[in-house]
């Protein structure tokens, strides 16, 4: 017979939370969207959401559905080896935890001339090819 598991209490946050914060995190930055604009929009302030992304408060499954409709994507995104997306896409993804990825991605958004979005698209295209090389 197995030992006992320790208690724990069960508003106390797991991995598994802390992993569902960080891809509501990722996923939320890759759309250009705010703390301040998810929240709103879910019914929390961006505290709550911080706490979310953090892992330091549970995420409920409805308010989960709701965050995963905003972000055009499905629950199972959210979810620990279940997020559905190709290593490709995983990769791309990736960039986002650097300190200056939200900022790059806030500044494109405010773009709203779209001729003026593709010649930025290109100096950044040809920046990463260029220090590709070196």
């Amino acid at each position: 017979m197995a030992p006992p598991l320790p208690a724990r209490n069960a508003k106390q946050t797991t991995t598994a939370d802390h992993s569902i914060g960080t891809r509501i995190a990722e996923l939320r930055v890759a759309k250009g969207m705010s703390q301040a604009t998810l929240g709103q929009a879910i019914g929390v302030s961006f505290q709550q959401v911080q706490k979310y992304e953090r892992g330091l408060n549970r995420v409920g499954a409805a308010r989960l559905q709701s965050i995963a409709t905003l972000l055009s994507v499905p629950v199972s995104a959210f979810l620990p080896e279940q997020a559905g997306l190709t290593r490709a896409e995983e990769s791309h993804l990736g960039f986002l935890k650097a300190p200056e990825a939200l900022e790059l991605v806030q500044a494109f958004s405010s773009i709203t001339d779209e001729q003026l979005r593709r010649d930025v698209l290109a100096i950044v295209k040809t920046a990463a090819r260029l220090h590709a090389r070196n």
